[in-house]
């Protein structure tokens, strides 16, 4: 009898061995990741697509069960982010806090947002309160966990408690840290967001999707977070193989851009494409107007593009937003010094105030008179952008 209790506290129920182990490690924590992307993320909290029910309780349990997180607060948490991000009041900005705080400690930056009851209610509406929310999931955050504890050690012994050890740092590190942070601090951008969000890389296995971390902050809403050819988004794959039984209903993608030719002068149908397609729009911009103008200025001044450091050239994309006091200065002392990467500049922060403005019909005749004095700039590199600029149009969604 006492060995019969030394095996089952050693190997469990099953008494398998590592490969066991670790296809069921890999399992369950993909399946929470898949929680938080799917459920926690695109459905409750962006209303990109919606699940069928069944699906949709399934991870609403297993993120209680793995995680212990309340989805309202989950919700919360991130619309806040997502309505004050870079600000003293997001949640957990690296910009604010420091790269080392988010990544190593995004979890307590996670809790102490919780805490904000006002900002719960505010930004939290819309979420399941139900029996089951009010008096089990929301009631009782940390029984989750503890069943799943429970469960583990039956299956796997003194192995099932180290599965879950890894299971409770799984999200806390690769979505509180890793996303929250090194996803605000290092990557490739595919557009100029109003934010310092990245794509960690453009296949996104690992973290759901969560990968694309940019392409989400540009387009918020939008169910499926890859926007390039190459990229790849396995929580869109799932989302995909759930529509195609009927599991998953899609609400929105992010639109695409369309270019239509010659139109000769921007209508109403422009001012949409130019204010949905905002950050694509600024993306253009540093690309094709500020980044050859400025590599045309060294090339003059007999010099090369690489005489300004790297991340001034990149902070002309935003105006130097980011960058401290002295960088900053650095930034103006380049431009003040290159008189047509000034005109250029100058254009770039009309055009950003611009779609900042209210009133459909004081925007387009600001964007009329910003094209035109655009095409008579004498800057090649500006007015062929301008051109192009006018022919914006949103095109029809295939997702």
């Amino acid at each position: 009898m006492f060995n019969a209790l030394l095996d089952f506290a050693a190997r469990g129920l099953t008494g398998a061995g590592w490969v066991t182990w670790l296809v069921y490690g890999l399992i369950v924590t993909q399946l929470t990741i898949f929680a938080v992307t799917l459920y926690l993320h695109r459905s409750q909290t962006h209303r990109g697509v919606d699940f069928h029910p069944v699906i949709a309780h399934f991870l609403r349990f297993w993120s209680w069960l793995t995680t212990g997180m309340v989805t309202k607060e989950w919700v919360a948490i991130h619309r806040k982010h997502h309505a004050l991000v870079e600000t003293k009041d997001d949640p957990h900005s690296p910009q604010i806090y420091g790269i080392k705080k988010v990544f190593w400690d995004g979890v307590s930056l996670y809790r102490e947002a919780s805490k904000i009851s006002a900002d719960m209610e505010k930004y939290g509406r819309g979420t399941p309160d139900d029996w089951l929310e009010r008096h089990v999931y929301g009631a009782h955050p940390y029984a989750g966990p503890t069943l799943m504890a429970i469960i583990n050690i039956a299956l796997f012994g003194a192995v099932g408690l180290a599965i879950w050890a890894i299971q409770m740092i799984w999200i806390p590190f690769w979505a509180a840290g890793f996303v929250n942070g090194i996803g605000h601090w290092w990557g490739y951008r595919n557009f100029e967001s109003s934010d310092t969000a990245t794509n960690l890389i453009p296949w996104g296995f690992w973290i759901g999707g969560e990968e694309l971390h940019n392409n989400h902050h540009a387009f918020p809403s939008s169910a499926k977070f890859a926007l390039r050819k190459w990229e790849f988004d396995i929580g869109w794959a799932v989302i995909c193989g759930l529509r195609a039984v009927g599991l998953a209903k899609v609400l929105r993608v992010a639109p695409s851009l369309d270019v239509r030719p010659n139109v000769h002068l921007p209508d109403a149908d422009t001012l949409k494409a130019v204010l949905t397609h905002r950050f694509q729009a600024m993306t253009d911009y540093y690309r094709q107007v500020i980044v050859p103008t400025l590599r045309e200025e060294a090339a003059h001044a007999g010099d090369s593009i690489k005489a300004v450091p790297k991340r001034l050239r990149r902070a002309l994309a935003d105006g130097g937003r980011w960058l401290d006091r002295d960088k900053r200065a650095q930034l103006e002392a380049v431009v003040e010094h290159r008189p047509r990467l000034r005109v250029v500049c100058d254009y770039r922060a009309r055009l950003m105030a611009l779609m900042e403005q209210r009133g459909a019909d004081a925007a387009l005749k600001g964007l009329q008179q910003w094209i035109r004095e655009a095409e008579q700039s004498g800057i090649r590199a500006l007015q062929d952008f301008a051109q192009r600029l006018k022919g914006y149009s949103v095109a029809a969604s295939h997702a």
